[in-house]
């Protein structure tokens, strides 16, 4: 599914720039088209905002008058509804104690709460959490929004009143100081609590970039600036450091405020002092060493005469009372007082980008070795798991079903409703998800009861803070025909899978279980919410639809099957009957594992939905079918551990896409070839309208180019479709997704899976002469609809069966023919697979509009294109057999790594579950040991004997689950560790691999150790001691126990959409792409709104907003604006993907760039080094974007004189373009033109001609003499020539008349900061084209005409065929 959260970005960071000049193609045909409008969940009006991406023409304000096409109307109704979110906002007077009047800027929309947050977070009001604002005496409802407060209003004055403690109310005082006082540290982001993660950005920018680089100039002078990058980060460099990735952060040099915090071991008050208003009691011990007890009491906190051994309640004289525990603190302690103003002071200048909590933990591979520091928050929350007050939620545990439903019932009905629903959603699967995965990890550390404890070990069941926890083994042999524990294993993904599909399709009245995968410890756990009720009956009594035991009984349920049908178009499933154990037919709209259950709340429940998707039968052989001839010429089908492989959505998507196109051009075909026979015939007889439709749709769609085509045709074919109520605008989104991405990208009319009835009766076209009235057009249509496998006669319609080959499923006899055609669908979407998809992605990584830099990028590379993970070894035989292979090294090598690392995960989850606690740092140490050391021999370090018990008792049956207690680990050695990982390449991935060892792999495929071992601590979520680890020594292991810092959980869980923003964000993109820069910047800037209201400040689609708005900042020569917006994107992603993510190293790149326009120069170096420094260590020195990385640094290196470093990164830079782009490629005539600039700037005048003239050849041969770019480089080379015999006659004249010569003064020309800047911007692609006011007018009347032009034929048609589409629009080629 899509919601993978990477997915959106995708069409981004190479999307170059405006390319306007580049290439004119419609919005949806890059990536981002396919992806986004996957998502089918389009509401009411939102297919407008789709269709709007094909509106060339106008801008928004003219959309509402041109009403004539069919969602002229429902944009209008689109602003007014922005309108509505975009509230003025108003400014109030806020008087806190202690502290003058200050003004805040607030919206009617927010809350009360969020003024309360406001002022908890600044510098003079963050140590208040206990108050009330006021309004003329009125106590304010912290619930109630600030709009619907009367006499609330610009200029009122809101006053901060203290109120008493609770214990609650004292608690979150405590853990609010806590967090003041560690708002610097970067420990809870190094442990992955708390949603807290890494950023390095200000590091290398020194605090913020608004204008600290420009200061730097010293009169007119640039000052001399350091430019030497250290040695590792030269081209050629093959020392990996790793040191490097976590630089040292001046402002984490911890100011100490205190020594000890901590709860009293008084607590809680006995009940006498209850009643004199104690709450709870605090120990602290502050820098002068002074030891105090305090008291928090209803009134606030003050110091007690307690000491650790005697207790003695009474206050201390003086008692300091004060409602703050700051304010105590800052009387009684003048260190604390110096030390804490100056953290807040340090903490209110961070961007607020570094400390904003993440919607999801993201956790790091590496750590610094960090003190561990007494906190009594985190010790507490370690005892009590938090439930009581974890979200301020008053009752005890959250009901997470309950949340999680509630919230997808939210009124959806125009953009303000949908806005706080997707809120509602994303905030609760973000709590859910965080919860999900601190209950896994109890389960496995052994810190839950199971439900079941009586059962072995395999088969507990676990239920913590109302989430459902159930292990990833076979249990009961439930799987035992599907593949035992590979199936278990490989169920709960298939499961989540299908979640996020029914999830996006969002049927009203359908629900799915709020569901996380986590991977912890070797073990996968489930983690499910769970349906009132279900605990208290047997699963057999209440499942109503649906089969418990894959098909043997199989039950329907007509209310399941209403809601089901609604589902069926989007997901591709076909209604089918199976039979029950009485040989009975029965209806389903699913898998038979798909059961129905209705909770006591009365709600429809599905579960398991492991194979909503249909089966792959590459990877499923069955005795007595073939495949088709081009799965076998490939090997297929190959036997799989298990028997649920399913084809991916993305698959099913591309698959019925490609099969329409087909249609159409048979359909196409067919008409014309009965046009030309009917014409021949009647000549003279006038047409009826029908012929004339019918005619316009051959001429165009026969040479498949002209954007008519599948316009016209769609009226043709589709025409009982379009006129049928069942059209709606999902459908119209759903498909328009769909075609979007196609050769034929200038048709989003697709109404593509036509009806749910195959035969339409006549009376709902009204009197139209629909063109199906004809026999012999209808005839056509059913000769195509044949062809493709369309499950209706009348119109395209492909679906799925998911039951087909499923063991222990029958079908009734009548159905035979249809599960026949079923069967065959399946094995051409198989063999489209292979033949299709795999080749379309090498395709992609050759004209490199795929660049994948490491796994998880190349692993988002095969999922957008359907093609599943298991296919890897299938991918890189394809790509070893390319004649073109040296240009796809880089891929190969990706490909290699991410084959040999998976292989090494799946050992290294089994080898983990017989590892007891105590012993895990040494198994995970002696197991990278085995992988990455050269060491022969590793041997492993079991734990020191006087901790391992004497008498072993014999009968230990309860143990935890992560309980195992044998040492067979430690008899691993790296032989036979490498001879596992290739037969596990061999039975898994079916590829060979020629190695033996480490070194052996590194030297056969180009791999660097550093990169594998960030790959596998990645995926197995191991944290290791950040220091230089001497992976090639041959006398001593790389890896001691106390490197292993830490093991995570890996998590994946589903990603709530924000479908409106996305639209905006889409069709701004569109306006972008067709040159409106300033509309698309507002539809941008709008879509960026609509992010922030529905995931918070935080999230990868809002890194992508404002990535693009920073380039169209730039572009439109805004360039403090795209500096500011460019460094908000690098922070969040390397906040939310992580800081060394290929995502973020495109983002460090782009702000290298906006920082050199702003005149920041030695900034631009250090974040161009750092990128380069993360590419290294990523993917190496070999790989495409390497040479765009360079050829930048190069550039800029010859802006600021460094002549001799620049041409080492330029040269480096020319010969990767060479490798990858063909050495006559545009691209490297530009490397060699950047060469001989530095040359002409050294004086070597041979060298420069000699780049220059390569240059000139390849500009020749490839654009011709004409070009301009060929006459620019052959004045660039009579320039050179020029220069060179000046030199020459100098030369010579100093030979001849020695010391006296006079002397031609020669020009030595440093390059200006103008000319580097526009090589700067053509080589990262942004092109800008100089066009007068004038010529901007002209070409938007042009586009207008063009559009006015189509929509009066437009309507025109439509009027004589009597029905309006809602998708009747079509982006202009211009």
């Amino acid at each position: 599914m899509v919601s993978k959260t990477d997915d959106i970005p995708a069409s981004v960071p190479n999307c170059t720039a405006v390319d306007v000049a580049e290439d004119g193609e419609t919005p949806e045909s890059k990536e981002s088209g396919k992806t986004a409008l996957k998502d089918p969940c389009l509401c009411g009006h939102s297919a407008a905002a789709v269709v709007m991406n094909g509106d060339a023409g106008h801008d928004q304000a003219e959309e509402a008058e041109s009403k004539q096409d069919g969602s002229g109307d429902a944009d209008d109704a689109n602003e007014q509804e922005v309108i509505v979110i975009q509230d003025t906002g108003f400014t109030v007077k806020i008087q806190a104690p202690g502290t003058e009047p200050f003004d805040l800027q607030v919206s009617p929309q927010e809350m009360v709460q969020e003024i309360h947050q406001v002022l908890m977070d600044r510098e003079d009001t963050c140590h208040r959490t206990c108050f009330s604002l006021q309004l003329d005496g009125n106590v304010l409802d912290n619930f109630a929004e600030l709009k619907s407060i009367e006499g609330l209003q610009e200029g009122s004055f809101l006053k901060v009143v203290e109120e008493p403690y609770t214990v609650r109310e004292a608690r979150i005082h405590v853990r609010h100081i806590r967090d003041l006082l560690k708002s610097l540290d970067p420990s809870d982001a190094y442990n992955g609590v708390d949603c807290n993660s890494l950023s390095f950005l200000s590091v290398f920018t020194d605090g913020d970039l608004g204008d600290s680089g420009k200061r730097k100039k010293k009169g007119s002078e640039l000052e001399q600036i350091d430019c030497t990058p250290p040695e590792h980060i030269l081209p050629g460099s093959k020392e990996r450091p790793l040191v490097p990735l976590q630089p040292q952060n001046k402002d984490w040099k911890p100011l100490q405020c205190l020594k000890v915090l901590t709860m009293s071991g008084w607590n809680p008050p006995p009940g006498n002092r209850k009643m004199h208003g104690d709450l709870m009691y605090l120990f602290i011990v502050t820098v002068e060493e002074r030891h105090v007890s305090i008291t928090a009491s209803t009134r606030g906190f003050y110091l007690n005469q307690s000491t650790t051994y005697t207790f003695n309640p009474k206050p201390a004289n003086p008692s300091f009372l004060s409602h703050s525990l700051v304010e105590l603190l800052s009387q009684i302690s003048p260190a604390f007082k110096k030390n804490f103003t100056a953290l807040q002071k340090k903490r209110v200048q961070r961007h607020p980008f570094e400390r904003i909590a993440t919607p999801f933990q993201v956790y790091s591979w590496t750590a610094p070795q960090i003190d561990h520091a007494m906190d009594c928050v985190r010790a507490e929350d370690a005892y009590t798991s938090r439930l009581g007050y974890e979200e301020h939620i008053p009752g005890q545990t959250r009901d997470w079903n309950e949340e999680l439903q509630t919230t997808r019932e939210l009124a959806r009905k125009n953009l303000p409703e949908r806005l706080l629903r997707e809120r509602a959603i994303f905030k609760v699967h973000s709590d859910f998800a965080a919860a999900a995965t601190r209950g896994a990890m109890a389960v496995i550390d052994g810190n839950v009861m199971a439900i079941n404890p009586g059962e072995e070990t395999r088969m507990q069941m676990f239920i913590w803070n109302n989430i459902f926890f159930s292990l990833g083994f076979d249990v009961r042999d439930h799987y035992k025909e599907l593949g035992g524990d590979a199936a278990a294993h490989a169920a709960p993904t298939n499961d989540l899978n299908g979640v996020r599909a029914y999830g996006a399709v969002d049927v009203e009245g359908l629900y799915t279980l709020g569901t996380v995968v986590v991977d912890y410890r070797g073990y996968r756990v489930t983690a499910q919410s769970i349906i009132p009720g279900i605990l208290e009956r047997e699963q057999e009594q209440s499942v109503i639809y649906g089969s418990i035991d894959f098909g043997k009984t199989v039950m329907s349920h007509p209310k399941y099957l209403e809601l089901l049908e609604k589902t069926s178009r989007p997901l591709k499933v076909q209604r089918h009957a199976v039979l029950n154990e009485k040989d009975a037919a029965v209806e389903l709209c699913s898998s038979v594992e798909c059961k129905g259950i209705i909770g006591n709340d009365g709600r429809h429940y599905i579960l398991d939905l492991l194979r909503t998707f249909p089966p792959d039968l590459n990877f499923l052989p069955v005795e007595g079918e073939e495949l088709s001839p081009e799965s076998q010429k490939q090997g297929f089908p190959r036997p799989h551990r298990h028997r649920l492989a399913c084809l991916r959505q993305e698959l099913i998507e591309a698959f019925v896409e490609h099969r329409y196109l087909l249609f159409m051009k048979m359909a196409a075909l067919q008409l014309m070839q009965q046009k030309a026979n009917k014409e021949s015939k009647t000549a003279a007889l006038p047409e009826s309208i029908t012929a004339e439709t019918v005619s316009d749709s051959e001429q165009a769609a026969a040479p498949k180019t002209s954007e008519n085509a599948s316009e016209a045709a769609t009226l043709s074919f589709d025409s009982p479709t379009s006129s049928e109520s069942t059209l709606t605008p999902e459908d119209a989104a759903d498909s328009a997704s769909e075609a979007s991405a196609t050769e034929n990208s200038a048709s989003p009319t697709v109404t593509t899976n036509g009806t749910h009835e195959p035969t339409i009766p006549e009376s709902q076209n009204g009197d139209c002469d629909s063109p199906l009235e004809d026999p012999k057009s209808r005839e056509v249509v059913l000769n195509a609809c044949k062809a493709v496998g369309s499950i209706c006669n009348t119109s395209f319609d492909i679906r799925f069966n998911p039951d087909i080959f499923s063991p222990g499923v029958r079908f009734p006899e009548d159905s035979v023919e249809d599960i026949q055609k079923q069967k065959q669908l399946l094995k051409d979407a198989a063999a489209f697979l292979v033949s299709c998809q795999i080749p379309s992605l090498i395709k992609d990584c050759l004209d490199h509009t795929a660049l994948p830099m490491d796994g998880a990028t190349f692993t988002e590379a095969l999922h957008q294109r359907g093609i599943n993970v298991r296919y890897l070894g299938n991918v890189l035989e394809f790509v070893d057999k390319m004649p073109a292979k040296p240009q796809l090294e880089h891929v190969y090598r990706i490909g290699i790594t991410e084959l040999i690392t998976r292989c090494t995960k799946h050992i290294f989850k089994t080898y983990l579950q017989g590892v007891e606690l105590s012993a895990l740092s040494a198994a995970v140490s002696h197991f990278l040991n085995c992988f990455l050391s050269s060491f022969p021999d590793a041997v492993a370090h079991l734990p020191a004997d006087e901790l391992v018990s004497r008498k072993k008792n014999k009968k230990r049956r309860n143990r935890v689950p992560g309980g195992g207690d044998n040492t067979a680990w430690a008899s691993l050695t790296p032989n036979e560790l490498w001879k596992n990982i290739a037969s596990e390449a061999l039975s898994y991935y079916h590829f060979t691999l020629q190695c033996e060892s480490v070194d052996q792999a590194v030297e056969k495929y180009g791999l660097q150790k550093i990169t594998l071992l960030r790959e596998i601590s990645v995926k197995a979520g191991i944290q290791i001691l950040i220091k230089e680890y001497n992976f090639d020594s041959r006398h001593k292991p790389a890896f001691t126990e106390e490197d292993i810092l830490n093991i995570f959980p890996v998590v994946k869980h589903v990603n709530p959409k924000a479908s409106d923003a996305f639209h905006f964000f889409q069709s701004g993109q569109a306006k972008v792409q067709q040159g409106f820069l300033k509309e698309g910047c507002e539809l941008i800037n709008e879509a960026l709104n609509l992010f922030n209201n529905v995931y918070g400040a935080m999230h990868v689609e809002i890194c992508a907003c404002l990535r693009l708005l920073a380039r169209l900042n730039y572009i439109m020569g805004d360039h403090p604006e795209a500096l500011s917006n460019q460094q908000k994107a690098v922070l969040m992603s390397e906040r939310v993907l992580g800081i060394e993510h290929p995502n973020t190293i495109q983002e460090y790149m782009h702000l290298a760039l906006y920082c050199f326009a702003n005149g920041q120069l030695s900034t631009a170096l250090k974040l161009l080094y750092r990128a380069r420094y993360l590419m290294l260590m990523v993917c190496g020195e070999d790989h495409p974007e390497m040479a765009l990385l360079d050829s930048n640094i190069g550039l800029v290196l010859h802006g600021v004189m460094e002549y001799d470093l620049s041409l080492r990164f330029l040269e480096n830079a020319l010969s990767i373009n060479s490798k990858y782009h063909g050495p006559r490629s545009l691209k490297v005539a530009l490397s060699h033109h950047l060469v001989a600039r530095v040359y002409e700037s050294k004086a070597e005048f041979r060298s420069a001609l000699q780049h220059e003239k390569e240059g000139y050849t390849i500009y020749k041969n490839q654009v011709g003499e004409a070009h301009e770019k060929t006459k620019e480089s052959s004045d660039y080379l009579k320039y050179l020539t020029q220069q060179a015999v000046a030199l020459q006659r100098t030369m010579n004249e100093i030979y001849k008349n020695g010391s006296n010569a006079s002397i031609m003064p020669l020009k030595f020309t440093a390059p200006s900061m103008a000319s580097v800047l526009e090589q700067l911007n053509i080589i990262n692609g942004i092109i800008f084209i100089p066009l007068s006011q004038k010529d901007l007018e002209n070409l938007k009347a042009e586009v207008q005409r063009r559009q006015q032009l189509q929509d009066s034929g437009k309507v025109e048609e439509q009027q004589e065929d009597g029905q309006l589409a809602l998708d009747d629009k079509i982006p202009v080629d211009d």
